[in-house]
């Protein structure tokens, strides 16, 4: 049996060990793997430098390299996000439902995990960890293949959580890692349906249209992030600022930063010059439309296919728009359809654009950085889902389940 097919075995005889574990199991497990990753920070520093230093070295972008560190902070996170997780409501055997049918039989819709999940992604190694826990708190076995950039990290992570976790009770294999960067695996895992239920997909686009094309396994896939913010007419500009900057400066290699700020017509000869120099003062890059280079001379011109791209880095694209239908049109017809924002004083504009942008999250004057799980009150996230079946948005305990039905009769026969 092959490398791949041995994991997906091991992975579901896991998935049926872990249905039969009790709230409370769950809860000690993902608790004794928090105190884990503390007591364990020197060796997860060590390796993560070593991961560092070669992203440096191979001239990764700085703001793949950020997604990258492990640091005292980020790794107290990586462990509060799985104290938080215990601390949830179980979503195993919620009854979402129930009735009596004609024939007298008692039917109940109940929550039930989905069995084996293959998680694909880049990058950063605290996905790792947040997977994992949602995983395991919602009843399912994971099997788990981090980009080649996070490799070290990730095999340490790995180590700390199965030591901790098997010691008190974990199943063998409901945590695995692909500790082996060659591509083929990656080929073989998204076609290992005898095992595996759904791949989930967490990267940039290349890879997901890549995985979608080839994948015989169901797949959920998180999108890529190119979100936007719109700056409404008669809204205040200080304020503006201080939420583009958020929402771009703040960490701009992750999903849910804003690539594309549009701008009210009405708005733009004031505000394009204030929010130019905050950006530039801030390491931005920016590019703009002919309206918006006419406004600021000193701002470069955008290709078209800069309204197209998720840069990952301090760059932004402008565009003067005439107003609120023009936002609304540019974002469903380049957006990603993850996280977009409108920036207004107007009830009915901020009603329209909840209604009509066609995103898995949709804000009112708050930065698109809150897009994430943790943010959500869900303990963590394993991706943002941007298509409509069967997540949307932030997954996670309840979207990493699906649902049975149980039917309880006295003798009934279909005439």
């Amino acid at each position: 049996m092959s490398y791949i097919k041995e994991m997906g075995k091991k992975a579901k005889e896991a998935s049926y060990v872990i249905q039969g574990l009790t709230s409370q199991k769950k809860n000690e497990i993902l608790k004794a793997i928090a105190d884990g990753l503390m007591a364990s920070k020197e060796k997860i520093f060590k390796a993560n430098k070593v991961d560092v230093e070669n992203g440096k070295n191979n001239n990764l972008d700085v703001a793949l390299v950020d997604r990258l560190i492990i640091n005292e902070k980020r790794l107290k996170s990586m462990a509060d996000g799985l104290r938080r997780m215990a601390s949830l409501d179980d979503p195993i055997g919620e009854i979402m439902g129930g009735w009596t049918s004609e024939d007298d039989l008692k039917i109940s819709k109940v929550r039930v995990p989905i069995g084996v999940i293959g998680m694909i992604f880049e990058s950063r190694p605290n996905v790792t960890v947040d997977a994992m826990g949602l995983a395991f708190k919602s009843g399912n076995a994971i099997i788990l293949r981090g980009g080649s950039e996070a490799i070290e990290s990730n095999k340490v992570l790995m180590e700390v959580i199965n030591t901790y976790g098997e010691r008190n009770g974990l199943p063998e294999g409901a945590v695995q890692l692909i500790d082996k960067t060659d591509r083929k695996y990656v080929s073989e895992l998204i076609t290992l349906d005898e095992y595996l239920d759904v791949i989930i997909p967490r990267g940039g686009a290349g890879l997901k249209k890549k995985l979608a094309a080839d994948s015989t396994v169901p797949m959920i896939v998180t999108g890529a992030g190119l979100c936007h913010m719109f700056v409404d007419e008669g809204y205040d500009f200080d304020e503006a600022l201080k939420l583009v900057l958020n929402a771009k400066v703040q960490r701009p290699g992750v999903c849910n930063a804003i690539e594309t700020l549009l701008v009210h017509q009405e708005s733009a000869q004031k505000f394009l010059p204030m929010v130019f120099k905050a950006l530039k003062d801030h390491g931005v890059e920016v590019v703009g439309c002919e309206e918006c280079t006419k406004i600021v001379t000193q701002m470069e011109r955008a290709l078209p296919e800069d309204f197209e791209t998720e840069y990952h880095r301090l760059k932004i694209s402008i565009k003067v728009v005439e107003g609120i239908d023009e936002a609304i049109s540019h974002i469903n017809q380049y957006g990603t359809h993850h996280s977009d924002v409108i920036l207004t004083n107007h009830m009915n504009n901020s009603e329209k654009f909840l209604n009509s942008v066609n995103s898995s999250t949709v804000y009112v004057n708050a930065s698109t950085r809150f897009t994430d799980g943790a943010m959500f009150g869900f303990g963590g996230e394993v991706g943002i889902s941007t298509q409509k079946l069967h997540a949307r948005g932030p997954m996670g305990l309840k979207e990493l389940t699906t649902y049975k039905y149980i039917v309880r009769g006295e003798g009934q026969i279909r005439e």
